[in-house]
């Protein structure tokens, strides 16, 4: 068997171009475009690189990117009174804070200070209420996007037996959450788990998202499901994921690679959950299933 690749780089940019179709049908109904608030603390290059990637792709949506770089050693106060001047602002639908913070700063601190209804992250202890509880709620956008891909491919969930490894309040907990949402049976593994082989290779659908470099092995793969590897990690040959690529491929069904796999739908995420939040904000209404 060899496994068909999942091209999340393809869905994500089909995924973009209706969200911008509907990105302009708002825009003609509410008289203004959405908006996108991201705010940098530093000059981490990742970071800034993540952060110019995000306004491109808010731009080229048709929304309005609206960014924040502040100095490495701003204070946590300016900082949430920043995020007050953005939570009152009508322009502003949603607000992204990017991660990690300066020692100075406590992220929880600044995650809570942001409004829910425009926390487009989904970090927010609100939202992760709402979706746990099956309610309307932003998720974050990697999970997000990894279900949407299982969706695509696989139609409907129910019953799949499924495997998360990894248990971040990022990824690992809201991914498992999605899962149950969409009636599969779900299994959280993390670092304390015994015989973590053995619980892989009973699943139908694996997501990996733990950070580790092909910790995930080939043989552990049940043949005939489907793998998500969401790690993304430098190694000396290059970029790698959690799952090692080879061997699981060739016993999977299904497998997205690194990179194009889950990277691309991040993005894509942020923007649908920024036009859901413009919106719900504006009161108007909009067919969910359009994008």
């Amino acid at each position: 068997m060899s496994a068909d690749i999942i091209d999340g780089k393809t869905f994500a940019l089909a995924l973009r171009d209706r969200i911008a179709a509907q990105v302009a049908l708002f825009t003609a109904a509410a008289g203004r475009a959405p908006g996108l608030a991201v705010v940098l603390v530093g000059e981490d290059p990742a970071s800034a690189v993540y952060v110019r990637n995000k306004g491109k792709a808010t731009t080229a949506a048709g929304m309005a990117s609206h960014e924040h770089r502040l100095a490495a050693d701003v204070s946590e106060a300016d900082l949430l009174a920043l995020i007050d001047c953005l939570n009152r602002d009508e322009g502003v639908d949603g607000i992204l804070v990017q991660l990690p913070l300066p020692s100075q700063i406590n992220d929880t601190r600044v995650i809570m200070a942001i409004d829910p209804d425009k926390d487009v992250d989904g970090f927010h202890p609100v939202n992760v209420g709402r979706i746990a509880t099956g309610l309307d709620g932003f998720v974050p956008c990697t999970p997000q996007g990894c279900l949407m891909l299982l969706e695509d491919r696989l139609g409907d969930l129910s019953g799949l037996d499924a495997v998360v490894i990894g248990r971040s309040n990022i990824v690992g907990k809201p991914m498992a959450q999605l899962l149950i949402g969409a009636n599969a049976t779900v299994t959280v593994a993390h670092s304390r788990t015994r015989d973590l082989a053995s619980i892989v290779h009973r699943a139908d659908i694996v997501v990996a998202a733990v950070g580790q470099p092909e910790m995930i092995k080939g043989d552990w793969i049940k043949p005939g499901a489907t793998v998500i590897d969401v790690g993304i990690n430098r190694t000396a040959e290059g970029l790698v994921g959690d799952v090692e690529f080879n061997g699981a491929a060739s016993v999977a069904a299904a497998i997205t690679p690194v990179p194009g796999g889950v990277g691309p739908m991040t993005i894509a995420c942020l923007l649908r959950n920024t036009l859901i939040a413009a919106y719900r904000r504006a009161g108007v209404a909009y067919d969910k299933g359009a994008f």
